[in-house]
């Protein structure tokens, strides 16, 4: 289960291989492709998470960097 420290590159990685899994397969097997489903809806919520942390960080260096002119 990726974390609040995870990269945002690992996860993104995570999805492709999730994304490649389905592209793979011709006929996909339903409980698997829910787990699938399930693991990439986490991954995007992780994901979404993350990217608003590193934002914020942006804005704060952003903000310090105004003041001390």
């Amino acid at each position: 289960m990726p974390t609040d420290k995870t990269k945002v590159s690992d996860l993104i990685s995570k999805l492709e291989k999730i994304v490649q899994w389905f592209d793979a397969r011709e006929d996909v097997d339903v409980e698997e492709a829910l787990k699938k489903v399930k693991e990439g809806a986490e991954l995007v919520k992780t994901l979404k998470l993350r990217l608003n942390k590193v934002e914020n960080e942006f804005e704060e260096v952003k903000k310090d960097l105004n003041t001390e002119g």
